[in-house]
């Protein structure tokens, strides 16, 4: 049993992504004040998928705990709806986009934090600020996946829609350029137009990886233990009815005196198909002739004798 139950934790990460989001937006940066202003950065965006996600969990709980117990058909459609709804956030958004803004943030940083977090951000975003938003994204949607088992989409369909999601942000990027004349990342100041391009793909692909991550990790938690080997290893009593299927033909008397007695350990691995066909025919003609032919001579005989001593009496 956990020590902290899952529903308790997803209103406190509820919470705590509510107030970076409120601490956030109480920021006088001069970002936020030009065109598409919070909505530029894919930080902020993702800010609001976990909140918006997380938020749907704790819906999903509330509603599970008030329909307990109901029957009411209506009711159990519109929590699977959510459910259905949950899942896809969590394949599509949640764990691909949290996992990119970690991923790619901090390699960048580590690399020259100026490409992508000037120092003079230091001045208006305190250091918890900066991990709220970029550091424990990942360990909160990962806390979430370990909790509650999430069905993934065909991957098919999930890869398409991570892609439609990055192209949408490449293309809601290249507008801001368009309108402003400025990339929202310093990244994209300093690099060729062909190199853009290059860096644009190679994001995509990023996202698309991590949502395949986000698909085998989800799997190797949940969906291991039924998807492996299956070994029964211990002692296989069996009293009572056999039942055998096949085709058994048998004509004649079968007489079985016996006791069978089976001890041991059967241990089974794998798919076992056993067809067994076994016809027996048994066709017995039994005649008396032989005891009929030997009656008859012994009459024939025995007539014979007794025709001679009458004979022999009456000389």
């Amino acid at each position: 049993m956990a020590l902290i139950p899952s529903q308790v934790l997803r209103v406190a990460i509820l919470m705590s992504y509510f107030s970076i989001l409120c601490h956030y937006k109480a920021l006088d940066m001069p970002a936020h004040q030009t065109y598409g202003g919070s909505w530029k950065f894919l930080t902020f965006i993702d800010l609001v998928i976990q909140a918006v996600f997380f938020g749907v969990c704790v819906l999903i709980d509330v509603s599970s705990l008030l329909t307990k117990g109901g029957d009411s058909r209506e009711q159990e459609r519109q929590l699977r709806k959510l459910i259905g709804l949950r899942d896809w956030m969590m394949a599509v958004l949640a764990f691909p986009v949290g996992a990119f803004v970690v991923f790619t943030f901090w390699s960048l940083y580590l690399y020259d934090r100026d490409l992508v977090y000037p120092r003079l951000l230091d001045n208006f975003i305190p250091q918890w600020l900066n991990h709220g938003m970029h550091t424990t994204v990942l360990p909160f949607i990962i806390i979430e996946m370990r909790t509650t088992h999430h069905r993934y989409p065909s991957r098919t369909w999930g890869v398409a829609a991570v892609c439609c999601f990055g192209v949408g942000y490449i293309l809601w990027t290249c507008w801001v350029h368009q309108v402003t004349g400025v990339w929202v990342y310093p990244v994209l100041e300093r690099i060729t137009p062909l190199a853009r391009v290059v860096f644009f793909s190679a994001m995509t692909v990023v996202i698309c990886v991590f949502y395949v991550l986000g698909e085998i990790l989800n799997s190797y938690i949940w969906d291991h233990t039924h998807t492996g080997t299956h070994t029964h290893t211990g002692t296989n009593t069996h009293t009572g009815t056999n039942t055998h299927t096949g085709t058994y033909v048998h004509t004649g008397t079968n007489t079985h005196t016996g006791t069978h007695t089976h001890t041991g350990t059967n241990t089974h691995t794998g798919t076992q198909v056993h067809t067994h066909t076994q016809v027996q025919t048994h066709t017995q003609v039994h005649t008396h002739t032989h005891r009929y032919i030997r009656a008859h001579r012994y009459t024939h005989c025995l007539l014979t004798s007794l025709s001679l001593s009458l004979r022999k009496g009456q000389r």
